[in-house]
């Protein structure tokens, strides 16, 4: 695919200065950027599946408008929760780390998820993470203390910055750990000692004795290897803003004196099921895999995570994930297997009107009501243009999937149309007396047999087949 106008404005919502900017690359035709990945413990569930599906729409946009595009996303694959689990589990982290990372892979590709430029992974890059801290104390921004190297917050003076808070409140309010060997509540653990029960894969060697990273220091390691001191945007969720973001600022900026570290910080936001926070203590905590396993589309899991714009916070619910099928149905309804191989085997090119809505902070919202009208003009006037462009559309952002297309070949033969007319006609029949429940129930029953009833103006109705 490609796109015409390089040119293109680009708005985000910046949340280090809280306002709308201009994306302005430091290279030009060049951009940079690091999102944070997994911590692979345990399944993704839908709050981390929302970061992965939102920077993915993003790099697929940034592809189509840039030359070049690094896109950095690590996995952390040393950690205290990856301890945790893998002694309740009594495998090796190693274990654990291998086979959370097959999971979150099998869940994400089903989400039609592009791979990142680079992937890096901690334990790949502990000399990274020394050198780094070993600048740190060098610079007088970092101490030693009961085995620990650990962030002197005082040492930076616009610590804060990103949640816009001062050291004096965040001390006040401070939820960290409070240690007797730390200057400052706020100081942070850049190197921990290892424990005598500590896994052996999860332990290092370092100037200060073994043992393994803090969760901080990792991120600002593998962005300045891959991306360099300063680059464009670092990407997350809204809950890594504080203390996650910020202390990778303090420490980054500290490490390399005059850089800025990211251009931008994007975030998106939470993530509630049915208005209540995903716990797995409230019993409803919820992983793609649960979704896929039933028997729901990743395309469609895809399309609900993108639903609502990405700085909003985002409720699950049984609602949006039925409606988000609908909608994909409806998008595929016109669309043949041939159709599509015939428009993925020519040049392709993407609406310009998609660009310029997602060039506008991402707005997904408008960019969904296009595809919606471009629909309406394909029904009354499919040309091969219109055609191509329209399953360009699709497929560029992720939700064109064959399996919502009828095989015309393989048609459901055993079905008795005589029925499916008899059940349409009742339909239409209760809705005019307004026995909605009734008429939705035969819609359901329909479309479990594989079939989509599409309502026509002046109380008509017609239907089409999906393959099951």
């Amino acid at each position: 695919m490609n796109f015409t106008n390089p040119k293109l404005e680009i708005k985000l919502f910046d949340t280090l200065t809280n306002k709308i900017q201009i994306l302005k690359t430091i290279e030009k035709n060049v951009l940079k950027m690091y999102v944070c990945g997994p911590t692979v413990y345990d399944r993704p569930h839908l709050g981390n599946a929302r970061s992965i599906v939102v920077y993915d729409l993003f790099y697929r946009f940034f592809l189509q408008v840039f030359e070049k595009v690094i896109f950095v996303r690590n996995i952390t694959d040393v950690d205290d929760k990856i301890n945790d689990s893998a002694k309740e589990q009594n495998i090796s982290i190693q274990q654990l780390t291998t086979r959370i990372i097959e999971y979150f892979y099998h869940d994400i590709d089903a989400l039609k998820v592009l791979k990142p430029t680079f992937e890096p992974k901690v334990t790949e890059n502990i000399p990274e993470i020394i050198d780094l801290i070993q600048k740190l104390i060098d610079n007088n921004h970092a101490y030693i203390a009961n085995k620990h190297v650990l962030f002197d917050v005082s040492s930076c003076a616009d610590y804060g910055k990103l949640s816009n808070r001062k050291i004096d409140e965040l001390i006040s309010g401070a939820r960290v750990e409070i240690a007797d060997y730390k200057k400052t509540p706020l100081d942070f653990v850049l190197w921990k000692p290892s424990d005598a029960d500590d896994d052996p894969s999860s332990i290092f060697d370092s100037p200060w004795g073994k043992g393994r990273p803090g969760w901080h220091i990792e991120c600002s390691a593998m962005s300045l290897k891959f991306l360099g001191e300063n680059f464009d945007i670092h990407g997350g969720g809204a809950d890594l803003q504080f203390p996650h973001h910020e202390n990778e600022i303090a420490q980054s900026c500290s490490a390399h004196r005059g850089s800025n570290y990211a251009s931008y910080w994007v975030h998106n936001g939470f993530l509630t099921v049915e208005g209540e926070k995903m716990s797995k203590s409230l019993k409803n905590f919820v992983t793609v895999f649960d979704l896929l396993n039933r028997g729901v589309k990743g395309t469609t899991i895809r399309l609900m995570l993108l639903s609502s714009h990405y700085r909003k916070p985002f409720d699950f619910n049984q609602k949006i994930l039925e409606d988000s099928q609908k909608t994909l149905e409806k998008f595929h309804e016109v669309l043949s297997i041939n159709d599509v191989k015939i428009a993925l085997n020519n040049s392709q090119t993407i609406s310009p009107e998609i660009m310029e809505f997602l060039a506008d902070d991402l707005n997904f919202s408008k960019v969904i009501a296009f595809i919606h009208n471009q629909l309406k003009t394909l029904k009354t006037h499919k040309t091969n243009d219109i055609l191509i462009k329209y399953i360009s559309n699709l497929s560029f952002l992720g939700i064109l999937d064959e399996s919502f297309i009828v095989d015309d070949s393989a048609i459901n033969n055993d079905l008795d149309l005589n029925f499916v007319n008899e059940q349409i006609n009742l339909r239409q029949k209760l809705k005019a007396e307004k026995k909605y429940a009734e008429a939705d129930e035969i819609r359901k029953n329909l479309l479990n047999l594989g079939v989509v009833i599409e309502d026509k103006p002046n109380n008509q109705s017609a239907f089409h087949f999906i393959r099951k």
